[in-house]
């Protein structure tokens, strides 16, 4: 009889076991499909501020059900869209990815280009070309179509160019962006010859994408009708579905009168309202589609926002002027007064200064001097808070210069990169640019919400380039090969 009992016991321990076995394996299964969303000057503030006006199936969830990180932040410095979509995809930052911002000078032509633009690859139901191949290491995409040998589907879908191709990475079946000349969504041949059957229904049966007001509407109906014809996440292949919205009023609104200034928070509010309606409209789709346990949601921001015109001097706020051309008119003639006249400076873009290489080599002066003698004379200048090299950022790894530093390229940066005295502004007047620079810190969290996931809110300092090999892990894929950062825990 006792052995019988024992038999019986053992039975039971290994009928548990092996359901705990079976619970394990379940729970390590990956997503049937993964929505990367990349809400453009997303801030935690705002977020916050307009939580009374938001539905319970939309930010509320994703927050009360969500692993939420609260305190991310960008490795590098400064950062913009283009720099930020691009690193969140690829696990790494500008110094190894290429994309440095929007635009940069071109070194042979002296203008500037844009980081997605490539003439080889003409644009599909637009005028505008595109490719990804500025963008020199591998996506989360890219991986996964790596992993499954082109089996998993994976689709870029935003309001701008840049964010389409840069999320869509070089592999993907189709990066889908709002045409501003037009107002429909286009995409470049790099991806496809010809317009895919889809995506010709679905625009005979909307009206026009607006670029505007309407755009995260517009993101949201695409992504719903992207994920049923292609039927992402019905089979045993992750698929990879990046959406771009767009958290920042329209452009006109952001004036400087009092009036303008309540507008432009009206239409903020308007904005944070709209994206959450989007998310919840979204998620809900997707649950009917795929189910949540199928799915895994990860949100983050893109660490800078657009300023309003301020003008501290009516608060009597310490600011000022830094003319970039003039520096560069200076420095020809003090660089000039040293080594015979000349065109030492070429160009400037933005707070860079080029120095003329063909002519230093010509005139067999050293780069480096050169670069030293410009940084001491900069430096001294008023509005100059600190001044860098370019030979400085690429040999020099202190704690001071490593944000700076993994944001340089030195085929597409400048010879001398100048840090603006907070409050005071870059002015070109040959070229009419004013920009006010801002080292201050924009709040914004990362969220992870769907299969799996414990919900928690979490306040440790994360950085971005954590999203890719987070999700990588999730799906049991390769993180992109520039990426060496650890996953995050959920």
């Amino acid at each position: 009889m006792t052995n019988r009992y024992l038999y019986i016991t053992l039975l039971a321990i290994l009928g548990f076991n092996a359901d705990m076995m079976a619970q394990q394996g379940r729970a390590k299964e990956p997503p049937r499909l993964v929505v990367d969303i990349t809400i453009d000057q997303l801030r935690s503030d705002y977020l916050e501020a307009f939580a009374p006006l938001y539905g319970e199936s939309g930010f509320k969830r994703l927050l009360s059900q969500g692993r939420v990180f609260t305190n991310a932040t960008f490795p590098f410095v400064p950062v913009d869209r283009a720099s930020a979509i691009a690193s969140i995809q690829t696990g790494t930052t500008p110094y190894y990815h290429n994309i440095i911002g929007l635009q940069w000078i071109n070194r042979e032509t002296l203008r500037p280009t844009h980081c997605v633009d490539d003439a080889r690859y003409p644009g599909l139901l637009s005028s505008q070309s595109a490719s990804p191949m500025e963008m020199a290491t591998s996506t989360l995409g890219d991986e996964l179509k790596l992993a499954t040998d082109g089996k998993g589907q994976v689709y870029a879908i935003a309001p701008f160019r840049d964010a389409a191709v840069l999320s869509a990475g070089h592999a993907a079946n189709l990066a889908l962006w709002i045409d501003h000349e037009y107002g429909n969504w286009c995409s470049s041949q790099f991806y496809a010859k010809t317009v895919p059957t889809w995506l010709r229904n679905y625009t005979r049966t909307h009206t026009q994408a607006k670029a505007g007001e309407r755009a995260n509407n517009d993101v949201t109906e695409l992504a719903q009708y992207c994920i049923s014809s292609q039927y992402l996440g019905q089979d045993d292949f992750t698929d990879l579905l990046c959406l771009t919205y767009a958290a920042s009023p329209q452009q006109e609104a952001m004036q400087s009168s009092s009036q303008d200034m309540t507008n432009w928070q009206t239409a903020l509010q308007d904005t944070y309202v709209q994206i959450d309606s989007n998310l919840s409209q979204l998620i809900d789709f997707i649950d009917q589609k795929v189910g949540l346990k199928n799915v895994l949601v990860v949100i983050s921001g893109t660490g800078h926002s657009a300023q309003l015109p301020i003008d501290y001097e009516k608060y009597r706020i310490p600011t000022g002027n830094f003319y970039i051309n003039r520096t560069a008119n200076l420095l020809n003639m003090y660089l000039g007064a040293i080594w015979g006249q000349g065109q030492y400076v070429e160009t400037t873009f933005h707070n860079q200064v080029f120095l003329n290489h063909k002519l230093l080599e010509t005139r067999k002066i050293n780069l480096a001097e050169a670069q030293n003698r410009s940084q001491e004379i900069v430096a001294m200048m008023d509005g100059v808070r600190n001044v860098y090299t370019s030979l400085q950022l690429l040999t020099n790894q202190t704690l001071q210069t490593e944000k700076m530093r993994q944001a340089f390229h030195p085929k597409k940066c400048g010879d001398l990169i100048i840090e603006i005295t907070p409050g005071w502004s870059i002015v070109n007047e040959d070229t009419g640019q004013y920009e006010l620079p801002s080292a201050s810190f924009t709040p914004f969290p990362i969220i992870i919400f769907g299969a799996n996931v414990t919900a928690e809110r979490l306040s440790e300092p994360v950085t971005t380039d954590r999203i890719a090999p987070t999700i990588a892990n999730a799906i049991h894929i390769r993180a992109p090969n520039a990426c060496t950062q650890q996953p995050l825990s959920f």
